[in-house]
């Protein structure tokens, strides 16, 4: 029997549009405490939308329009009172090709505590060297942090971007497609970290592979269409879905 955990996101009735076209349709879930939820679908469901909808990012794109409410730790985020930058300070971002800046390593590292007030040049080192081997990229860059992170491998370049992600001390990790751009090796490198970051965070990842959700989720959405067809634990999700297109997807009968 497994112990309930406690939720750290929660939508309720979430629609989001895009002009006329609804992208999401009336989405309630919950997104538990310290494990690694992942977010499957079909290409265009709604998967990458939903989950910028989580640190509001959706509202950079024009003529979006959201209704509903999305919770984090129990606060409503679309509530106009909240401050946007205190909420994603909250949460860290994995996109789907590593987005360094044209800086140092040392640098993308030092970036958000930088912002947030850190100036003090020992503790930045302590703060980059504590999330680079939580990166497990310390003992591959430690002689050439003043070197453009640009030169790193584009595998390197990812747990860098997870590094700095990590740095300004998120509560969660919203990971798009993070292993679409790597090669097998790097991607297990990447599944790897997360799973032990999972003890301390959060995870919320996009992936449109079965066999990663499988490897790594303890939670699975699964959209269709913008439509939240079925969601729990990934044991019974993939064992025993409840719903005929959630067996049709797994079973790549739709795609």
């Amino acid at each position: 029997m497994t112990t309930p955990c406690a939720t750290h996101i929660q939508t309720e009735h979430l629609t989001v549009q895009y002009g006329k076209q609804r992208v999401l349709h009336d989405i309630t879930l919950q997104i538990p405490d310290r494990q690694i939820t992942a977010i499957i679908g079909p290409s265009g469901c709604g998967k990458t939308t939903l989950l910028k909808s989580f640190n509001r990012l959706i509202e950079l794109q024009e003529g979006v329009k959201v209704s509903g409410s999305v919770f984090v730790d129990g606060e409503n985020i679309y509530d106009p009172k909240v401050e946007v930058t205190r909420l994603r300070k909250k949460m860290g971002l994995l996109l789907q090709r590593p987005q360094v800046l044209p800086m140092s390593i040392f640098d993308n590292v030092a970036y958000g505590p930088r912002i947030h007030g850190c100036r003090d040049r020992r503790q930045l080192a302590d703060i980059v060297e504590k999330y680079l081997r939580m990166a497990s990229l310390w003992d591959e860059v430690r002689d050439r942090l003043h070197e453009a992170a640009a030169r790193l491998s584009i595998g390197q370049q990812q747990r860098l971007c997870l590094a700095r992600a990590l740095a300004i001390e998120p509560e969660i990790i919203l990971c798009d497609e993070p292993t679409s751009a790597l090669d097998p090796a790097s991607t297990q490198r990447i599944e790897q970290i997360f799973m032990e970051l999972k003890k301390e965070y959060t995870i919320v990842i996009v992936t449109h592979i079965l066999r990663q959700a499988r490897r790594l989720a303890d939670h699975v959405l699964f959209l269709y269409l913008g439509e939240l067809v079925e969601y729990g634990q990934a044991q019974y999700i993939f064992e025993n879905p409840q719903q005929q297109r959630t067996r049709d997807y797994i079973m790549g009968v739709i795609s």
